[in-house]
């Protein structure tokens, strides 16, 4: 996907700074800013490497001007406490953005592109500037200087005298090691140079959007030297910045990523493509060698619940079963009385405070053998000891008041306990209280037990039978959670006798898994009640308006915005089940296809421009206008996403490629207005 924003665009920097992409590059290291390359967030930063002490901001940004004929004229642009200084944007021409960044400006008749891609499988940023003129070029000069963080991607800096100012000067550039513990950064340019050691902070560099996310955003970034080198017509220079010296040229390098960039955008695939290419982003390498799912970009790490859950939609539908079957094995062997870790931690340390990731588990191998029927042995070999493991471990009671009561439901957690995936907690209680017997994860331990007992009679286990107490479990679950009221719906938890009557989200998981605890007569009734209360245009609320804790807006600093994490606020990552529920009861498939691909036009024609460029955002507001928050690229909102439309698409073929087309039109001519020319050639149905 190609998005193009023109210069009255990048002019707007209300909406421009708040329009960012970002790079990666397979080991959990990423480039990322607006699309202004000014910085706006503390996670921002031209190379943020991944280091087994967490990730790194290594070079923050440049500082980049043009000399010639005795003038200076600044490229970058940084935002500092009420300005914009530079004011490098307002030379800005164009910002491109496809599978890299490209931003040029005009300063008389003169045009400089800057490009930048980051090297696959090596910690190493390379940005290549080519000018041209309308006529003759006279003498220029482009002058960089970076400015350095070295610091954890959560943490902020200040000028401090135990940085190590001292540069090594390399025959094509040179090297900086400013602290202890932490990589060497080498900065080469290919063709002439001068490199002048400088030594200098530059202070009181504003994030803004930390500032609304209520914590500190200001910070001093280090110049360690400026390096200048000749621009001619004739062509384009390179300079490659990374954690290792660079053997190749920045040339050579150039030209190796860009046509790795060029083969991928030209691979097709239509919108599921698209996203099935941004969901590579999330499946990493990290230092220890361990394939792990990022959960989301900019600040979340590897998470069990969110891997498993965006699976489907990152592995086994987007030609990455390899991975996503390294994964399945990494989460089998690192089992604990049948949980599965919510959190993995390079030290192997792994917390095991989430009821329902390994229910996940289950319904992620199921996944897998839809897309591969003739994988029954290899679930058998490498699996299904993971899945008996997991309901001997919840039928043994693995702790944390996790246990399966007389009538086959499972009870989890305590007053002071978070276990789902609803788990926000502010001023240092649980925002959303749901111990007792949540609904989905009654769903879910259903689905595993039946898949358990499908896979038994497949395998011939000897003395597993699970029909007696699936029907029990089935009637006990609807005696408790069936709300009779309006046409009928489930309440969200169980607990000490009485059921949390709250429309939520959370009981679509009841009808849409492979095998639904809800009776097939009440389903339909389920799929209208979440439509008519939580549906949006970005996905479902997380608790009904009409509810007297439904919270519109998503704002403020840490224990406000956890207070309505998910007391209202929107998630994608729902859409992926809510359009499973769907195809199951509609009766007019086409029809809910029209109605469903209506519905969630803006998601796709207005959003992939807006906040993280082609990504999902993590969550929006609840209310209209549905503003995006969260994280701007988060793994299980693409992937769910991606699947939704793979199941729709599946569904009514035709019904989706009039609405693929339509969605193409829009982003090529946006009302809007600020972004013009999305690649068909990305676009078109593969």
């Amino acid at each position: 996907m190609r998005f193009s924003f023109d210069k009255a665009a990048c002019q707007n920097t209300r909406r421009a700074l708040r329009k960012e992409w970002l790079l990666t590059n397979g080991l959990g290291d990423y480039a990322s800013s607006s699309i202004l390359c000014c910085n706006t967030r503390k996670y921002h930063g031209l190379l943020v490497v991944s280091t087994k002490h967490g990730r790194h901001v290594l070079l923050s940004t440049l500082e980049e001007s043009v000399s010639g004929e005795g003038k200076e004229f600044f490229l970058s642009t940084r935002s500092h406490p009420g300005v914009l200084h530079p004011a490098g944007h307002q030379y800005l021409e164009q910002f491109r953005f496809n599978v890299w960044p490209e931003s040029t400006y005009r300063i008389g008749n003169v045009r400089i592109t800057r490009e930048m891609i980051l090297q696959k499988g090596t910690s190493r940023l390379v940005l290549r500037y080519s000018v041209k003129a309308d006529s003759p070029l006279p003498p220029l000069t482009l002058i960089l200087k970076p400015l350095l963080a070295y610091r954890n991607f959560h943490a902020l800096t200040r000028a401090n005298s135990a940085l190590r100012a001292s540069t090594k000067e390399l025959e094509d550039g040179f090297s900086i090691a400013p602290y202890e513990g932490l990589p060497t950064l080498f900065m080469q340019a290919g063709g002439k140079h001068v490199f002048y050691p400088l030594p200098d902070w530059f202070h009181n560099v504003d994030y803004f959007q930390e500032t609304e996310r209520g914590f500190p955003g200001e910070e001093d970034l280090f110049q360690p030297g400026r390096l200048e080198i000749p621009l001619t017509d004739a062509g384009s220079v390179c300079v490659a910045v990374g954690t290792e010296l660079c053997e190749e040229s920045p040339e050579d390098i150039w030209l190796v990523e860009s046509e790795r960039g060029r083969a991928d955008c030209n691979a097709g695939g239509g919108l599921v493509g698209s996203l099935g290419r941004m969901g590579r982003q999330f499946c990493v390498t990290t230092p220890s060698g361990r394939s792990a799912v990022l959960a989301g970009y900019h600040w979340f790490d590897a998470w069990s619940r969110d891997a498993l859950i965006a699976l489907p939609g990152l592995a086994f539908l987007n030609g990455n079963s390899e991975f996503g079957l390294g994964i399945l094995k990494q989460t089998a062997g690192s089992l604990r009385n049948g949980l599965a870790p919510n959190h993995f931690v390079e030290s192997g340390d792994n917390a095991y405070n989430s009821v329902d990731a390994a229910l996940w588990y289950a319904f992620a191998v199921q996944c897998f053998l839809k897309e591969n029927p003739d994988g029954l042995g290899l679930v058998r070999e490498q699996f299904w000891p993971a899945l008996k493991a997991i309901v001997r471990g919840y039928r043994q009671g693995p702790g944390m008041d996790i246990f399966v009561d007389e009538f086959g439901l499972l009870h989890a957690g305590n007053a002071h306990t978070q276990l789902t995936w609803m788990d926000a907690t502010a001023n240092g209680r649980p925002v959303t209280p749901r111990h007792g017997c949540p609904v989905e994860v009654n769903a879910l331990w259903y689905n595993t037990l039946a898949f358990a007992d499908r896979l038994a009679a497949s395998f011939r286990e000897p003395g597993w039978e699970e029909t007696g107490v699936l029907r029990g479990m089935r009637a006990a679950f609807f005696e408790r959670f069936w709300v009779t009221r309006e046409s009928g719906y489930l309440g969200d938890v169980w607990r000490d006798g009485m059921l949390d009557q709250a429309i939520r989200p959370n009981q679509i998981f009841a009808v849409s898994l492979p095998y639904p605890i809800l009776a097939e007569i009440y389903r339909p009734c389920v799929v209208e009640c979440v439509r008519n209360r939580l549906l949006t245009p970005f996905g479902l609320r997380t608790l009904s308006p009409d509810d007297p804790a439904y919270k519109g807006v998503y704002e403020g600093p840490p224990d406000a915005r956890d207070a309505a994490y998910h007391q209202g606020t929107v998630w994608p990552w729902l859409l992926g089940h809510y359009g499973d529920a769907l195809m199951l009861t509609a009766w007019d498939v086409n029809g809910a296809v029209v109605a469903l691909l209506d519905t969630l036009t803006p998601l796709f024609s207005e959003h992939l421009t807006d906040a993280g460029l082609g990504a999902i955002s993590e969550i929006f507001d609840a209310s209209p206008p549905y503003r995006p928050n969260g994280c701007i690229n988060q793994a299980w909102s693409v992937a769910e996403c991606a699947r939704l439309l793979f199941t729709l698409k599946k569904a009514a073929p035709q019904v989706y490629a009039d609405w693929e087309n339509r969605i193409v039109r829009l982003l090529a001519n946006p009302p809007s207005g600020d972004t013009a020319g999305v690649c068909r050639a990305a676009l078109a149905p593969a």
